[in-house]
């Protein structure tokens, strides 16, 4: 049987059948998470240095690194990479 294949939009939460609004709060959360999951291995921070860095507990770190999304709010992921010593920017992109 053959499979259809569908190009795709360029964003993975539209192509999963998200709305536009929310596909974009999905995937710059999905941004953050992965630039945050960097920082803390680029450091060799422990998740208990990290914890102690990012001022969150332990449990909160292992859920950040496990990639668990829906436990992290879009300003939460922005606080968290100001603490980390980022500078977290919007670019606004023509539709």
């Amino acid at each position: 049987m053959k499979e259809r294949v569908r190009k795709s939009s360029g964003n993975v939460f539209i192509d999963l059948g998200f709305s536009r609004e929310e596909a974009a709060v999905l995937a710059m959360r999905a941004e953050l998470m992965a630039k945050l999951r960097g920082v803390i291995s680029d450091r060799g921070w422990t998740q208990q240095v990290a914890a102690k860095r990012l001022s969150i507990s332990q449990s909160r770190v292992s859920d950040l690194v496990r990639g668990k999304w829906d436990k992290f709010s879009l300003d939460m992921l922005i606080t968290l990479a100001a603490r980390a010593g980022q500078r977290p920017s919007l670019v606004m992109q023509a539709a």
